[in-house]
């Protein structure tokens, strides 16, 4: 079969191909750019079409195919890209880009408020902190295991207080404190 031969077969489909193309977009436009790109994906590899098999069912599993990937290509576009004309202030923070100085001064007061804990509230805190457990701390410090989750317990508001003007995850101005 020559490539006009072949090219006049997949024209002819190309009504019953639309009425396919329906059922999957559900609209007029979009169909007719389905069709558009089958027809042409079909023309492009029509050496990969075998003579004597079916015609119309090569079409349909091209349009098949096209359809899932153009869709999937949609959703992982949409899943970036925001289609509103103004983002929220909740979406700021995803699209400004940030630096490491913000998180250094973050750290910073971390560890200033970890300094400033008595050192009875310290160690257990920061034993808990990396990974012990309750009894393995109350056996290093020889006390009891009632007295290590109470110091764990006051290590944690103290720090809280300490760390009250990151509380939203957004710090107040010093100005805000003087109130």
């Amino acid at each position: 079969m020559t490539k006009i031969e072949f090219n006049t077969m997949v024209m002819r489909q190309a009504s019953s191909l639309k009425m396919y193309a329906l059922h999957f977009t559900h609209d007029a436009d979009d169909a007719n750019d389905l069709v558009q790109d089958t027809l042409l994906k079909a023309i492009t590899y029509y050496n990969k079409f075998k003579e004597g098999t079916n015609l119309k069912g090569w079409l349909y599993t091209i349009m098949k195919n096209t359809f899932i990937n153009n869709y999937r290509r949609f959703v992982k576009i949409s899943s970036f890209v925001t289609k509103s004309d103004e983002i929220s202030s909740a979406n700021l923070v995803f699209s400004s880009t940030k630096n490491q100085g913000e998180s250094k001064f973050v750290m910073d007061d971390i560890k200033l408020a970890l300094s400033k804990l008595p050192e009875e509230y310290y160690v257990p805190f920061s034993m808990y902190f990396e990974g012990h457990k309750y009894h393995e701390i109350a056996d290093y410090l020889a006390i009891p295991i009632g007295t290590v989750k109470t110091r764990i317990h006051v290590a944690r508001k103290l720090l809280k207080k300490s760390l009250k003007p990151y509380d939203n995850g957004v710090k107040k101005p010093v100005y805000a404190e003087l109130d």
